[in-house]
């Protein structure tokens, strides 16, 4: 039932009305309900999930008779900040899905043994006792350093400013008294997840210490007066004034003032001088669960000259003549190691007076290397770390012995750049609100304009703009976030960014690149005996003047920054035009069949197939393509003679002339299909029985479950998945169970299946991503031919194995399907045996008749590239279909002129400011799941329409229009719900879920309210219910334990011995250098791909999921961009492996190398076995000594054959 509440003060919040009930109704044993308090109204909703429980309140605290009388008659007022309450029985029915998370809870409450796998966590103790706010008189910025041997603190910024500390579930707030002066307050939020050390000082000197490995989170509270109109309007109770926008109550900002501006990005040590009693209080703070480490510690303070002069120090000696002779590679590390905060300015130009004595001859590109891997091996200052491991003289032997490393790599390996021509090493920066974090270079694919420049790659700079984790800035509607996208991100795109004395200006971004927050900037250049500047290199790339929407142009300008695979140059001739395919419905409206289509010829094929490396193997009948200012597909037309490519106005965007194409993307063979949960809600609410997803699922863990039941399985499901591919891992895996071992008896190697399994687990239960066997995923053109009629496909797939041709009814889709007429059923048919389409595989192909094209119907999709799920599955079928979706085309924003690079760069920050897509599509799904029509409810076709338009946006310049988004409560369906963290230390392991606690004192941060959960009854909530994350992770861990041998060695000994025992004779000595430098050159590798894919400074990417290619979700499955970055991760390391394989196998390339092929990978299985490797900041890596085992035993296994 729900209990409302009258006359509440309106400045208490949700939480302090919450704690306020808490202890009245436990007296009354009601432990479970719902508080609802309105911000700054003066009522409240409780909701109790036992209606008898709830009348039991009532008789007590609530008025049973209407009116003053019945106010009067109340056995037990209650009183609030000494104001009487009013409660009553609400004249609403309570929410339903409160309800519903309510009697969850219920359940919850009975306490549960956590399986033996769960990680446990630290034994709770009395909060409540516990105090976690605290005054402070002072602050202090700077950083630790040391004083001989002592760590001390360095200030570089203070201020005589009151305030408090506050300490919440997940951050300290830091909480300042307003300003006399500005009457404005500050506050300042510290996530426990960013502290690397907390020390307090002792009686005599009270202080606490925050040495940080992140900037934090700065705020300014909005000044009351700003509101007070409104707050006014609304105490007088003036009902027709609706506060139509939320006014802030803070806005986000970059730091205190201007002086504290100058360093907030590189000084992350924090000092508040507390009060001497409460030394000892903040210190019992450490035995609380979830909180930071904390060490009494007497700090030194330690005085330097400013960090600003330090800074202007450095950058003025990068540009001096003494260093002239650097190359700006080298000027990039240096200027990094302070500009991250790896070590202190001052310490760097030190560094340089050391370089400059000791490598006065030295191969600068290779010192760069050097300078670049310090960033692997320097530690953070602190109670941990010695002094003498950041002293000149431990920093100067770093670097040498990096430097003889690197020298002697280079003598056999090559820059990823030379050995692949489609890579280009890219330098990069993310721009945050704190500061700019230097990065790189690191191999991308090129795109135009770095082919074009490929001897000028260092002066482009790839720049992403987040949050201080590296994540997009979360929308807050709570919090202005205009100080951060005006006052920070847009002065950074209209000025420039200075690395070493080049200065970095705006040059534009692709389509991907936006949704990413990424753009491109670059620095004037000499080309050809002119300066290229960012105006002249858009310039080169086309016509854009006749473009007035600077969404439109800057999406056109895009078109040359796409990652291109290969570039082939084809002859001048071969370019025709081809007319549209179009028809006009009957509702007037004029419908456009080939859009973004066209097609070419076998001879201009076999160019694609002769420099598209993929091709060797597969040869692609249809392809995603770049070529001058056109964009979109082409299919093999086998009636075309001679080199033709035909475009069509469509695909043709803005006029450029080129001879070259670049190809983005082919359809090599049929990508699988993944049911999602959008789709999945779609199809059951089309009446697709709910036991076809949840047979599609059982089928789905069965098949992981079975991995690990002996190594053949697993070798297999390595195998399928392409994990540790270029390492051969799924043939070592057999190879190791034919030779009598068990790669269970190390692990590394078990982690490894057991992580990869574990990640495609929460990928089932929590994004529902269930493989369709009978389903595929292909690129969609149109038929030329005329012959397929409306309603009908034409869908022809090969791969290695076999090929097939669909017939019959199927279901048709693409993502995102959010409206239920983004799924139709076709009919695939097959063609005559004359006909030119039997030329094309791995494509679906769409009739060119009838009043509407069907790729326009599935999510408003075209063929410029898009890609269709094509599923042939009957218990698939919907029982039902709903017109497709039609919604009016958006008109772009037109500015009446020439757009200019202020334009594009003021769309990049509205662009960042309004994409809205994913809370969206996650409301959709909320909602979809709560209201009885489910997709065909009014709301979730408005959403559908609204992601639309969201969609758009990166075209149009038109944001969704966010006060039409429905309202909806804090509850959500369980199946929402985050998962418990994975933590991968000596092994893997699932900890208990996070319950939070709401007992907190009343002066501790007011955080948002937790989320409420209920269990969902249909199709989804059944899907995640299903899957037992924790008992089936124990049953795999039972099962790998299982396949362990007795053997007392570890398993690369058991190896080593055998290979000894095959090749007694072999001598292979002299290949041990050869094999410490393949190691060493490996490992280096390695450690950049963990740096340049770990989120956190000192939470890294573990070297397990590196090998296994893929990042585990901190909770639940792993997000967008996690996503995106495994499989960045992945491509890098496999070519990092594969390289590495072939400097064992060949050599140096000479004839007598390549025959010794064995002898020296017995010596990197040696040096892997018995020689350890440096320790790093994230540990000793150890991979390769199953790189070089899968090598070895290949060699060996030919040896024996021989």
């Amino acid at each position: 039932m729900e209990v409302f509440v009258r006359n509440l003060p309106q400045e208490a919040t949700e939480k302090q009305v919450k704690q306020y009930f808490r202890p009245i109704l436990a007296d009354l044993s009601i432990n479970v309900f719902h508080c609802q308090k309105p911000r700054n109204k003066g009522y409240a909703k409780i909701t109790i999930f036992d209606r008898q429980l709830g009348q039991r309140f009532l008789a007590v605290h609530g008025q049973l008779l209407p009116g003053l009388e019945g106010f009067k008659t109340v056995k037990k007022q209650l009183r609030h900040m000494n104001r009487p309450l009013n409660c009553s029985l609400s004249n609403n029915a309570p929410d339903e899905y409160v309800l519903k998370s309510l009697e969850r809870e219920q359940v919850e409450k009975t306490p549960a043994q956590w399986p033996p796998v769960l990680k446990p966590k630290a034994q709770a103790v009395d909060q409540k006792r516990t105090r976690r706010s605290f005054d402070f008189d002072s602050i202090y910025c700077g950083a630790l350093d040391y004083i001989g041997s002592d760590l001390a603190f360095v200030p570089y910024y203070g201020q005589t400013r009151s305030g408090r500390l506050i300490f919440g579930r997940r951050f300290v707030l830091v909480d300042f008294n307003p300003s006399i002066v500005t009457l404005s307050a500050h506050q300042m939020e510290i996530p426990y997840s960013n502290i690397l050390s907390m020390m307090t000082g002792s009686s005599t000197t009270p202080s606490v210490t925050f040495s940080l490995a992140l900037a934090p989170r700065f705020y300014e509270k909005v000044p009351l007066a700003q509101n007070t109109l409104v707050e006014e309007m609304n105490r007088l109770g003036l009902k027709h004034y609706r506060k139509t926008q939320n006014v802030p109550e803070r806005r986000r900002t970059i730091a205190f003032d201007p002086s504290h501006r100058a360093i907030v990005a590189n000084c992350l040590c924090y000092r508040f001088q507390v009060s001497p009693d409460d030394v000892a209080c903040i210190l019992a703070l450490k035995r609380l669960p979830g909180y930071p480490d904390i060490i009494p510690w007497e700090l030194a303070v330690l005085m330097k000259s400013p960090f600003h002069a330090q800074m202007t120090s450095l950058n003025g000696a990068l540009n001096a003549t003494q260093y002239q002779k650097y190359p700006f590679e080298l000027k990039f590390q240096l200027q990094r190691l302070a500009q991250n905060g790896y070590l202190p300015p001052y310490k760097v130009i030190q560094l340089m007076q050391i370089m400059a004595q000791e490598f006065v001859n030295a191969d600068n590109l290779s010192l760069a290397d050097a300078v670049r891997k310090l960033a692997c091996y320097i530690p953070y200052p602190g109670g941990e770390t010695e002094a003498t491991e950041l002293s000149l003289p431990t920093l100067r032997d770093l670097l040498l012995n990096n430097y003889d490393k690197i020298s002697r790599e280079k003598e056999y390996s090559k820059d990823l750049s030379t050995k692949y021509e489609q890579i280009a090493m890219v330098y990069k920066a993310m721009v945050t609100p704190a500061g700019i974090y230097l990065s790189g270079p690191e191999p991308e694919m090129k795109n135009r304009v770095l082919r074009k420049y490929s001897a000028f790659t260092s002066f482009f700079l790839q720049v992403n703009f987040a949050d201080e984790d590296g994540e997009p800035i979360r929308y807050d509607r709570t919090t202005s976030l205009d100080g951060v996208y005006h006052e920070r991100f847009k002065v950074v795109l209209e000025g420039n960014i200075t690395i070493a004395g080049r200065p970095y200006e705006f040059l534009g971004f692709s389509h991907s690149s936006l949704r990413a927050q990424t753009c491109w900037f670059m620095a004037p250049f000499v080309w050809e005996g002119d300066l290229r500047h960012a105006r002249a290199v858009i310039k080169d790339l086309g016509d854009f003047s006749a473009i007035r929407s600077p969404a439109k142009c800057a999406a056109r300008i895009g078109q040359a920054f796409s990652q291109a695979f290969s570039s082939v140059k084809i002859p001048g001739h071969a370019f025709r035009r081809l007319p549209e395919v179009e028809n006009v419905d009957a509702d007037k409206i004029l419908r456009t069949f080939s859009d973004g289509v066209g097609t070419c010829s076998k001879a201009i094929l076999k160019l694609i197939w002769a420099a598209y490396a993929q091709s060797r193997t597969w040869k692609p009948t249809v392809c995603q393509i770049r070529y001058a200012g056109a964009k979109g597909m082409i299919s093999l037309d086998d009636r075309l003679e001679g080199e033709v490519l035909c475009l069509r106005p469509s695909m043709i965007k803005f006029e450029a002339i080129s001879d070259r194409i670049e190809i983005c993307g082919a359809g090599f063979k049929p990508l699988n299909m993944y049911l999602n949960r959008q789709l999945i809600k779609i199809l059951e609410d089309l009446g697709v029985p709910d036991r076809s997803f949840l047979d599609l699922q059982d089928e789905a863990v069965e098949q992981l479950r079975i991995t690990t039941e002996n190594p053949i399985n697993a070798g297999y499901y390595l195998q399928r998945n392409d994990i540790g591919k270029a390492a051969k891992l799924s043939w070592l895996v057999r190879k190791l169970f034919y030779i009598g071992m068990s790669f269970s008896d190390d692990g590394f190697l078990r982690d490894t299946l057991e992580l990869a399994v574990l990640i495609q687990l929460r990928k089932l239960k929590y994004r529902s991503r269930i493989y369709v066997e009978r389903g595929m995923t292909v690129y969609g053109i149109m038929d030329e031919t005329g012959f397929l009629d409306e309603g009908q496909i034409y869908c022809s797939v090969q791969n290695e194995k076999s090929a097939l041709v669909l017939t019959g009814r199927v279901v048709i889709t693409r993502s995102p399907a959010m409206h239920p007429g983004d799924v139709q059923c076709v009919t695939a048919v097959e063609v005559p045996p004359n006909s030119p389409l039997r030329s094309v595989h791995n494509c679906v192909v769409f009739s060119s008749k009838g009043d509407r094209d069907l790729p326009s119907q599935l999510s408003g999709g075209d063929l410029d590239g898009d890609l269709y799920n094509v599923i042939y599955d009957n218990t698939l079928m919907p029982k039902m279909l709903s017109t497709p979706a039609d919604y009016e085309t958006a008109t772009p924003i037109d500015i009446h002129r020439e757009v200019l690079r202020s334009d594009m760069t003021e769309f990049f920050v509205k662009f960042m400011e309004n994409d809205q897509l994913g809370r969206l599509a996650t409301l959709h799904q909320t909602l979809a799941d709560q209201k009885p029509q489910g997709v065909f409810d009014p709301d979730c076709i408005l959403l559908a329409e609204m992601c639309s338009t969201a969609v758009d946006f990166s075209k149009t310049g038109i944001p969704v229009d966010l006060t039409k988004i429905p309202r909806s409560s804090n509850v959500k369906p369980d199946f929402q719900a985050p998962g418990p963290r994975v933590l991968i230390e000596k092994s893997i392991a699932i900890e208990a879920d996070d319950e939070q606690d709401g007992d907190e004192d009343d002066d501790v941060v007011e955080e948002a309210p937790a989320t409420r959960y209920y269990e969902s009854t249909k199709v989804l909530g059944q899907l995640y219910r299903a899957i037992d994350e924790h008992a089936f992770f124990e049953q795999i861990q039972r099962q790998s334990r299982s396949m362990r041998t007795s053997h007392r060695s570890s398993l690369a000994e058991q190896l080593w011995q055998y290979v000894r025992r095959e090749t007694a004779l072999m001598q292979y000595e002299h290949y041990l250098p050869f094999a410490r430098d393949t190691r060493d050159a490996y490992e280096d590798n390695l450690a950049d791909t963990i740096l340049e894919n770990s989120f956190h400074p000192t939470h890294f990417v573990s070297e397990v999921e590196v090998f296994a290619g893929e990042l585990l979700g901190k909770y639940g499955a792993p997000n967008k961009r996690q996503r995106e970055t495994s499989t960045s991760m992945k491509e890098k390391h496999d070519r990092d492996v594969a390289y590495t394989v072939q400097c064992i196998l060949h050599g140096e390339e000479d004839d007598v190398s390549k025959a010794e092929a064995l002898e020296r990978s017995i010596a990197c299985l040696d040096v892997a076995v018995h020689e350890r490797g440096p320790r790093m900041r994230f540990g000793r890596l150890v991979s390769f000594t199953w790189v070089a085992a899968a090598v070895c035993l290949r060699e060996v296994e030919k040896f024996i054959g021989s």
